[in-house]
């Protein structure tokens, strides 16, 4: 496996979680890795993303001044901090590394996936 998401739970609105990616270091050390989640029929949604030293990052307006992004490269992982989370924020949360070295909005610009993790909020 060569990214791996976890964190995801059941959470009541207005709480938090954070969320993790573990890439190995092969997949990521060089490579931005973004955050995207899907909910129950919709569309893949990009939710935020940091280059491969951590020094870019964008977030989703839906999300901005809520979640966070953040890297630690000694351990290889890529974390997203959920804040002030609301029902229309449940969803799988998939993060996956980018072509390049910075991230994208786009899921058409990654090349690898892990295999998501679930977050339920409930009102």
């Amino acid at each position: 496996v060569q990214l791996q998401a976890s964190g995801g739970g059941l959470v009541q609105a207005g709480g938090s979680l954070r969320l993790s990616c573990t890439c190995s270091r092969r997949t990521c050390s060089n490579n931005g890795v973004g955050w995207f989640r899907q909910a129950p029929g919709k569309e893949r949604e990009f939710v935020a993303t940091i280059s491969w030293n951590g020094g870019i990052t964008s977030i989703a307006d839906s999300v901005k001044g809520r979640f966070s992004i953040a890297r630690d490269r000694a351990r290889n992982t890529v974390t997203l901090q959920m804040n002030s989370l609301n029902t229309e924020d449940t969803a799988v949360y998939y993060c996956a590394a980018s072509v390049s070295s910075v991230g994208a909005t786009s899921p058409h610009r990654y090349i690898s996936w892990g295999q998501g993790t679930l977050v339920t909020v409930s009102s």
